[in-house]
């Protein structure tokens, strides 16, 4: 049986306010899985209940079939990439490398035409894209089989939203990949599976049209 990431019976609550209600997603190795939906709608929320950050009132996941209440603790299991810097400035952009990473996968950072002028620099003075392309790839590379990126195309230029894009084509072959993010144009070209949240509901889409339909986007959005 090919290996899985489920997610069911999801249900967040703050105060009187229902975030989500009876969410259901699964995700497959190969899968990029593009999450949208308005602002406030529960997008991060549904990410970090997913790896473990922040309860919820309800939730099964599954990895592999089997359930895991804490699902961040299971050996490669989900790796999380959150909204803000979780490597500490006083790093290297070296030794951020190898904490990361098994041995044998750091020779691809070290050779990496992004990075390998930078192995010494701190990672305080690196600029927004050189940091979330760093980031990308250390959670992209590492041993889990399934990534969730919260706004990786945050405050980054085009030709790096581009190259991201890369990294996680490449990587989808062997992971599993949820994706969200405001920026829909450099979302929707990578993403296999559209997802919508509305009203504390996630549904799958057919296509990019949808989030027409559905009142995300405007038609002139999509226009080329």
């Amino acid at each position: 049986m090919p290996y899985s990431l489920e997610v069911d019976s999801v249900q967040k609550s703050f105060g009187d306010k229902m975030l989500l209600s009876d969410v259901y997603l699964k995700c497959d190795i190969g899968d990029i899985i593009g999450v949208f939906g308005r602002n406030g709608c529960g997008k991060s929320t549904l990410l970090e209940i997913i790896y473990g950050t922040i309860p919820a009132d309800n939730k099964f996941i599954r990895l592999n079939s089997k359930v895991e209440t804490h699902a961040y603790k299971v050996k490669n299991g989900i790796a999380y990439l959150p909204q803000e810097n979780y490597i500490p400035n006083h790093f290297t952009v070296k030794k951020a490398i190898d904490l990361s990473l098994h041995p044998e996968k750091r020779s691809i950072c070290y050779e990496d035409t992004l990075l390998k002028n930078l192995l010494q620099a701190k990672i305080g003075i690196l600029s927004g894209g050189e940091l979330k392309y760093l980031q990308v790839k250390l959670l992209l590379y590492n041993d889990s089989k399934f990534c969730l990126l919260d706004e990786p195309y945050s405050g980054i230029s085009p030709i790096m939203a581009e190259t991201i894009n890369a990294l996680v084509l490449e990587q989808s072959k062997e992971k599993g990949i949820i994706i969200t993010d405001h920026n829909y144009q450099f979302l929707l070209p990578v993403a296999t599976k559209l997802y919508l949240l509305n009203n504390g509901v996630g549904k799958f889409i057919k296509n990019k049209e949808a989030l027409i339909s559905s009142g995300y986007l405007k038609n002139e959005m999509l226009e080329e």
